[in-house]
């Protein structure tokens, strides 16, 4: 998977993630009236929270004890993101009971004929601003925080994706979108080059994204995908930022699957790109243009 700014003086960054295929609010405030140490009788506010409420906190604290990994080193975004450089063999797709005590693998070779060079990924996301990186064999996690979770009412819910009725055409009710693509028998790889904009949703629970989809199977069950792109999604980011997201599913979104680094299954092997973090720069209406290429291959 490579990713890219184009125009001027950006070019392809070398970036690939790979793929293991192997198959509101906590509001419940009580108030109660509560005797002085006078005797007089007075209304003090006591909150407390009901056992469903604290079961869910040891959940939620639970997962991120699990998907957050301890640090080489620590950096600030200037976003409020908090990136953590963590050790490759350390990195959440290790948990998988097939990978765990292993080491990543060398990334592959590009395929033949594919033109990309090296240059400023400094430059590609807001938590690079400073001039900070992550050192040689660490990769750059987003870390997941109680209020990420918290917006999206569940551990489950918030590392899932919010799909529903799943569908070639764009008819589906509340989806609605444009595709381009392209059927066959056997392909080992595809790129896109996307255009980079911060549009704006309505409320918390839209979200809007441009990205590249490759799937098996039909659109029943059987629905297997490796997705890429960016996207703008206040309910799992807390903000409006155009961010790089990875997504993968082998069972069309039921079971399997999540976003990003927050689950096993896509191993990363640069320490240049944080999968989940906002993008920068982006294009202007009217303005400048900036691209992300992205490659899937096998």
């Amino acid at each position: 998977m490579a990713y890219s700014v184009s125009h001027n003086s950006f070019s392809t960054i070398p970036l690939f993630v790979g793929f293991l295929v192997v198959a509101s609010s906590l509001a419940h405030v009580l108030s109660s009236p509560l005797m002085s140490d006078s005797g007089n009788r007075q209304m003090k506010n006591r909150t407390f929270k009901p056992a469903k409420d604290i079961q869910k906190l040891r959940r939620i604290n639970a997962y991120l004890k699990k998907i957050n990994k301890p640090a080489m080193k620590t950096i600030q975004s200037p976003d409020g993101d908090i990136i953590d450089c963590v050790l490759s063999h350390l990195q959440p797709a290790f948990d998988h009971p097939e990978l765990r005590g292993q080491k990543p693998s060398d990334p592959p070779a590009r395929p033949k004929r594919h033109n990309s060079t090296d240059a400023n990924p400094e430059n590609l996301q807001l938590w690079t601003g400073s001039g900070e990186s992550c050192p040689e064999g660490t990769v750059p996690i987003r870390r997941t925080t109680e209020k990420d979770v918290l917006r999206a009412s569940s551990v489950r819910r918030y590392r899932r994706t919010r799909r529903r009725h799943i569908r070639r055409d764009s008819t589906g009710s509340g989806h609605e979108h444009a595709v381009v693509f392209v059927n066959g028998d056997q392909y080992y790889g595809a790129k896109a080059s996307l255009n980079v904009w911060a549009p704006r949703v309505t409320n918390e629970y839209e979200f809007s994204l441009s990205q590249i989809w490759i799937i098996s199977g039909s659109f029943g069950n059987d629905l297997n995908t490796i997705e890429a792109g960016w996207q703008v999604s206040p309910e799992l980011y807390g903000d409006i930022y155009p961010r790089f997201f990875t997504y993968w599913t082998t069972d069309a979104y039921r079971a399997t699957g999540c976003y990003n680094l927050l689950c096993s299954g896509f191993v990363q092997t640069t320490n240049k790109i944080a999968i989940g973090a906002a993008i920068s720069p982006i294009s202007s209406y009217n303005g400048r243009q900036f691209d992300i290429d992205i490659m899937v291959w096998k």
